[in-house]
């Protein structure tokens, strides 16, 4: 048997890229579509590298988790690439000060290492339950370019966009900081034209202004029958109580814990009655070993654990999940090709046109995280470079 790959060191590559036809919304700063603006934007890119000369990579993660990674790194040095279990409780320990942000992205490296090391994607080490899944259409946050999903037609028009090209279900992501009137009608006009032909789905983000509000729209997405109802205040989403008061008063269920952090934080809100469906993330939730954590801790309540955003590494672990059940396509407006530089080999993309006849994605079944970066395209992009030996 070959010696375990011992970890020599660590690379962060920042990259920069435009995105054209996009602005930035003026409340949380999320970019929103308007047609000859741009914006300029930057990535990361997060190489763990191993004296048995395989390294494993992992695009993703923002900022603020990256900040965390200089001091991981030098933890990890001289260490065992395996011990993923090991990485993920020590480094929860030193980062119980900082919602242990920034491990996630490590872990899903280390992943990477292990199915390169054995030459199998990572849902085989995970135990693989299946190979495709179904595609939620995952929607740009509403706008106000007369060209976009600026109004409640706009929007009840693109969902049929989407249910004409096979997706089997559609999630709006409506205004930042409107009426609520103009809210209301958006979810009544995407109920009324799609309702009984697609799941819908409604995500706030957190921007109704009081739980009296999450109670007026969660009464309209009971009259048009949503799947499900997410973060629909500005509790941020971290209530357990609040959102347990919404269960008891509207039929449609709740989708909660995008924004509280890890294993035990998801089990407490679940057990305090605060959410139906759960959410899981690996960049949020301590990486592939942390989601895969979350997943079975769901299953054995019986509920589903639905995961945030696409990409490879989403891929792999909904590919070893029984309890989930949709893949979130997204973000997808009818004017936009996407918000994601090109940084993926072998023309894998996650957008409009993604999915296939049925709807549905595969997983990628290359080594590792199974598809390639493309390190052409990073290096030509990169703003910065740092290395952690």
């Amino acid at each position: 048997m070959a010696k375990s790959p011992i970890v020599t060191s660590v690379e962060v590559n920042e990259i920069e890229y435009e995105i054209a036809d996009v602005t930035t919304e003026p409340i949380i700063g999320i970019p929103i579509y308007e047609k000859g603006s741009k914006i300029t934007t930057t990535a990361r890119v997060l190489r763990i590298n191993t004296d048995a000369g395989i390294t494993g990579e992992y695009f993703g993660g923002n900022a603020v988790e990256y900040a965390a990674i200089p001091g991981l790194a030098k933890m990890m040095i001289g260490k065992n690439a395996l011990d993923r279990e090991l990485f993920y409780n020590d480094f929860k320990q030193a980062l119980r000060q900082q919602a242990s942000m920034g491990r996630s992205q490590i872990d899903i490296a280390l992943w990477d290492i292990a199915g390169k090391l054995l030459d199998v994607p990572v849902h085989q080490l995970l135990g693989t339950y299946r190979k495709e899944f179904p595609c939620y259409a995952s929607t740009y946050i509403a706008d106000f370019d007369p060209d976009g999903l600026s109004s409640a037609e706009a929007m009840a028009d693109f969902a049929e966009q989407c249910f004409e090209l096979g997706y089997p279900a559609f999630k709006i992501h409506p205004w930042m900081g409107q009426p609520l009137k103009k809210q209301i009608e958006m979810v009544a006009a995407v109920g009324k034209r799609m309702a009984g032909k697609m799941d819908l789905m409604l995500d706030p983000v957190c921007t109704y202004e009081t739980f009296g509000d999450a109670v007026k729209v969660g009464k309209v997405c009971d009259e048009w029958g949503y799947y499900w109802y997410e973060d629909p205040f500005r509790d941020s989403g971290v209530s357990a109580f609040a959102h347990k008061k919404l269960r008891e008063i509207i039929n449609t269920p709740i989708l909660q814990t995008e924004h509280i952090r890890g294993l035990e934080q998801h089990v407490d809100f679940v057990l305090s009655g605060g959410t139906d469906f759960v959410r899981g993330d690996p960049d949020y939730d301590g990486g592939i070993t942390g989601l895969m954590k979350l997943a079975h801790a769901t299953e054995g309540l019986g509920l589903d654990l639905e995961v945030h955003v696409a990409g490879p590494d989403r891929r792999q672990t909904m590919a070893a999940m029984r309890n989930s059940n949709f893949y979130e396509m997204g973000l997808l407006h009818p004017k936009h090709p996407g918000m994601k530089p090109p940084v993926y080999q072998g023309g894998y993309v996650d957008n409009l046109t993604a999915i296939d006849e049925n709807g549905k994605v595969s997983v990628p079944d290359g080594p590792g995280l199974g598809v390639p970066l493309d390190w052409d395209y990073i290096n030509a992009h990169t703003t910065d470079h740092a290395v952690y030996s």
